[in-house]
């Protein structure tokens, strides 16, 4: 069994490194937070074209998934990144939309595919918050065997993260789908969130890292680097052992889906109930493990840059408040803790 990633995974993972390098992200990022959506959603379809949308939407709806490797391959570079949007929950409802099938999936799968289609969407368990709503195209709800689209965004809620606003969808709106199947589907789609998440939080962990690293070569106290004192090496390498670990975590996590959630004869974002829980489960442990990894990267950051670091006017400060919200949305560690135990 080969547990590397292949030469065109990592190709792909380059690819979307220059693109978004190339794309100024913490620009976007401004305006996204700013309220005005245009360059986000402009970045938005340079990375659908790229294939990063099309990861989590079967061929039959023009697709090219699922195929959750390479979306955490292409997650972990827009999490170092920082791309804006509802990245998680648009991957998660391709597969919740796939899972319900007919014209719901007809009409929206091959939108988010193309990149056409933002989604963001609330499930049941996972808390009443839709992000980035206002910026979204369609909110879909899940309710018990129930998938409605909801009428509107909401009101929007606090956020830690000025770039990833909180919406509580407007209540009611016609069904769109119901049965059985989307109970199923539901379950595959949060885990999908979670994993995805997991990735945004481990590139978003080994940003904040390389820009930690890169500071501390320059600052310097008694005339000499301050990344050349001890106790500097050893935060710095506590983090990297936690980013490490929590690596093939996700990379196994993404096995697990790939062979249990979607295995052939599944039908798409379905799987059986024991492979939705060994899939979960393995999904649970990426998930606690990145965003604890990621959080703690965040620590690191602001405490090795100093005072600098809360300000509005450093880049760094953007991933700085993105950490926390990762590690806690779509399945808090004491959650995801239960949830490994339990599987």
């Amino acid at each position: 069994m080969r547990f590397l990633l292949t030469d065109e995974q990592r190709e792909f993972g380059r690819s979307l490194d220059a693109l978004l390098t190339a794309a100024d992200t913490p620009a976007v990022l401004r305006a996204w937070a700013a309220g005005d959506h245009g360059p986000g959603r402009a970045l938005w379809g340079r990375l659908a074209d790229a294939g990063v949308f099309a990861l989590a939407v079967p061929e039959a709806y023009g697709g090219v998934g699922p195929l959750p490797v390479e979306a955490a391959v292409a997650c972990v570079e827009l999490g170092r990144h920082a791309v804006p949007g509802p990245v998680a929950e648009t991957l998660a409802a391709g597969v919740l939309l796939a899972g319900a099938g007919g014209p719901v999936a007809e009409e929206w799968l091959p939108g988010i595919a193309s990149g056409a289609a933002v989604v963001s969407l609330t499930l049941e368990g996972y808390g009443p918050y839709a992000p980035d709503a206002d910026a979204a195209d369609a909110v879909f709800t899940v309710t018990g065997d129930e998938l409605r689209l909801a009428p509107g965004p909401g009101e929007p809620s606090a956020s830690a993260d000025p770039a990833r606003r909180l919406f509580r969808p407007e209540p009611g709106g016609a069904p769109v789908a119901k049965g059985p199947a989307i109970r199923a589907a539901a379950r595959a789609a949060g885990d999908t969130a979670a994993f995805a998440t997991a990735a945004l939080a481990l590139g978003c962990g080994e940003e904040l890292l390389r820009a930690t690293v890169a500071y501390v070569k320059q600052r310097t106290q008694f005339g000499v680097p301050v990344g050349s004192f001890q106790a500097v090496k050893h935060r710095l390498a506590d983090t990297l052992l936690g980013l490490e670990f929590a690596r093939p975590l996700l990379y196994g996590a993404a096995v697990e889906l790939a062979s249990e959630v979607f295995r052939p004869g599944a039908g798409a974002g379905a799987g059986s109930a024991e492979g939705s829980s060994a899939a979960g489960a393995a999904v649970a442990a990426a998930k606690v493990a990145a965003g604890e990894a990621g959080y703690a990267a965040a620590r690191t950051a602001l405490q090795l840059h100093g005072a600098i670091g809360y300000t509005e006017e450093l880049d760094l400060a953007w991933w700085l408040r993105r950490a926390r919200p990762l590690r806690d949305v779509w399945g808090t560690p004491s959650a995801c803790r239960a949830r490994v135990l339990a599987g």
